[in-house]
Formats: C-alpha cells, sequence, structure tokens
C-alpha cells in the first residue's frame, strides 16, 4: 500500500516543552513537509517506510514483538507494533514515556493519530 500525505500535522502549541526538544529549523521543515508512507507485508515482516524530501525513515518489524527502534527525531525507543480492530497500533517507549501512532483507513484515507501525554496530532494520508 503507497499513501501520499495530504494534510500535515499542526503546529503544537498546548505542549511547547515537547517543541522545545526538537530544534525551530527542524520543526518549520516539518511543518511543510509532504511525507509519503509505504507499508509492505511480506509473510510476517512489515516494513514501514516514510520518506519526504527531508528526512527518511523506515522500520521493519513483526507484530507483537518488540524491537529497538531510532526515530526520525533521533529517540532510541523499545517499539511494540499490533493490529487491532482495524488499526496499526505502534507504541515507542523510553525514558519512562511512551508514544503511541494510530493508523488506521477511514474511505479512502490513512489517519495517523500520534499522542504524547495531553498532545495530539493527525495527519490524514490519501492513497496515491
Amino acid at each position: 500500500m503507497s499513501i501520499d500525505a495530504v494534510l500535515l500535522c499542526p503546529r503544537v502549541r498546548s505542549n511547547k516543552r515537547e517543541c522545545d526538544r526538537v530544534n525551530f529549523k527542524t520543526r518549520q521543515v516539518g511543518n511543510v513537509s509532504r511525507p509519503t508512507t509505504v507499508i509492505k507485508v511480506d509473510a510476517n515482516l512489515i516494513t514501514l517506510k516514510t520518506m519526504s524530501t527531508f528526512k527518511s525513515t523506515e522500520i521493519n518489524f513483526q507484530l507483537d514483538r518488540e524491537f529497538n527502534e531510532i526515530t526520525a527525531d533521533g529517540r532510541d525507543v523499545k517499539s511494540l507494533v499490533t493490529w487491532s480492530n482495524g488499526k496499526l497500533i505502534h507504541i515507542q517507549k523510553w525514558n519512562g514515556r511512551q508514544t503511541t501512532l494510530l493508523r488506521e483507513i477511514k474511505d479512502s484515507y490513512m489517519i495517523l493519530t500520534l499522542t504524547l501525554d495531553d498532545v495530539v496530532c493527525t495527519r490524514k494520508y490519501e492513497k496515491a
């Protein structure tokens, strides 16, 4: 499945301390990037690629198995991806913190909802 972003994550003002961890220039580029996400399933192995002109990442994993991941913003996390009720749930844990990335298909879109504490960001992707 290949999916292109059509709406981007809005700037978050409700939790400035989280934004301060990522430098101003990186946040500005992130706000205008239009990433493409490719999800490939090969038997038990899932590959999730996110590509943009600014930064690209790729992770390979099996559902329900914890793995190490270096995130796009440089965090070294323990990740676990599960499938439940038609949703891909990706949990990242580090230093007593947790980020949840929820991917689901609604109509002809993939909705990615990212949650960290009380900060929620939603990206809407359109199939290419």
